[in-house]
C-alpha cells in the first residue's frame, strides 16, 4: 500500500529522476513519462545500457555511473531485475524508489524502506503528477 505523504513528497522534493530503462523509442511507456516529467520541471537521468542519449540527456549504463545526486530512481524494467536495481539505487545514495505498475515486489520495496529510501510501488509516477495537478496539490 502507497502512502499517499510519500508520493506529494517524493513530487514535491525531487528534482532528479534517474529513469531506469528508458528508452529512446517514443512508442514506449518509459519514454512518454520520462518526457511528461521532463516538461513538468524535473531533471531526467536516462539509465539505459543501449542507449547513448534519451530527451536530450546523456544516458548511463547504470545508477553507479549516474554522476550526481539521485533523488528517485523510477524504475522501467521486468520485475526480475528489480532487486539488483534496488540494490544499485541503495549503493548509489538514491533518496526514493519508484517501481511503476506491474513492477511490484514486497520483500525488495521492504529492504529499500529499511536501507533508508522511500518507496512507492505499482503505479505511474505520471499519473500520480497528473492526479496532484488535478487536485491542486502540485
Amino acid at each position: 500500500m502507497n502512502d499517499e505523504q510519500t508520493i506529494d513528497d517524493i513530487l514535491h522534493q525531487a528534482k532528479n529522476v534517474a529513469v531506469v530503462g528508458l528508452s529512446d523509442n517514443r512508442m514506449r511507456p518509459s519514454f512518454g513519462v520520462a518526457e511528461y516529467l521532463q516538461k513538468q520541471g524535473y531533471h531526467i537521468i536516462p539509465v539505459n545500457p543501449g542507449v547513448e542519449q534519451v530527451l536530450g540527456e546523456k544516458s548511463y549504463p547504470d545508477l553507479a555511473s549516474v554522476p550526481e545526486q539521485i533523488d528517485v530512481v523510477d524504475v522501467f524494467r521486468r520485475p526480475e531485475h528489480v532487486p539488483a536495481i534496488v540494490e544499485e539505487a541503495i549503493k548509489a545514495g538514491a533518496r526514493s524508489l519508484w517501481l511503476q505498475d506491474g513492477v511490484g515486489n514486497p520483500e525488495v520495496e521492504k529492504n529499500a524502506r529499511q536501507a533508508g529510501l522511500r518507496v512507492v510501488a505499482d503505479t505511474c509516477m505520471m499519473r500520480e503528477h497528473r492526479r496532484l495537478r488535478r487536485e491542486g496539490k502540485i
